[in-house]
């Protein structure tokens, strides 16, 4: 298990305050950082695509910070992502599922479906879980 500092609720506030203004945030995974939006907003979502000078049509994974949320954006979890959740969630696995209607173009590149992880850091967790949306993070 990968070992996190503490959690420090003023800086997630703090954070949580910034994405909920369209701004981005540096989010720590297990593997790297993540320059974080609030996937609803679709300026913020924008400006990360900008500021990675990443075309649009790349799609963008959404971080999650438990099932509930899972089951908020896709129109239905198979079995196999059932057993592969059950496995290794939270961790470092991307799992692609069939997007519903709410999960914007602009985070999908238009595909049908989307990229869903559920980091392992306590602090990706925390900040996800108190933005209390899913949050599109590309690699920082």
């Amino acid at each position: 298990m990968t070992q996190t500092p503490p959690v420090d609720e003023v800086r997630i506030a703090e954070a949580v305050r910034v994405l909920e203004a369209g701004g981005l945030v540096a989010m720590p995974t297990e593997t790297v950082y993540g320059l974080a939006a609030d996937a609803d907003n679709e300026s913020a979502v924008l400006s990360t695509y900008a500021a990675k000078g990443r075309p649009a049509d790349n799609p963008l994974i959404l971080h999650v910070a438990n099932r509930s949320m899972v089951e908020q954006i896709a129109v239905v979890i198979p079995p196999l992502a059932e057993k592969l959740m059950a496995a290794f969630c939270p961790g470092p696995i991307t799992l692609i599922m069939q997007r519903k209607a709410i999960v914007p173009d602009r985070i999908t590149g238009g595909l049908p479906t989307v990229g869903i992880r559920m980091p392992e850091n306590d602090v990706a967790r925390a900040l996800i879980r108190a933005a209390g949306v899913p949050i599109a993070a590309p690699s920082a």
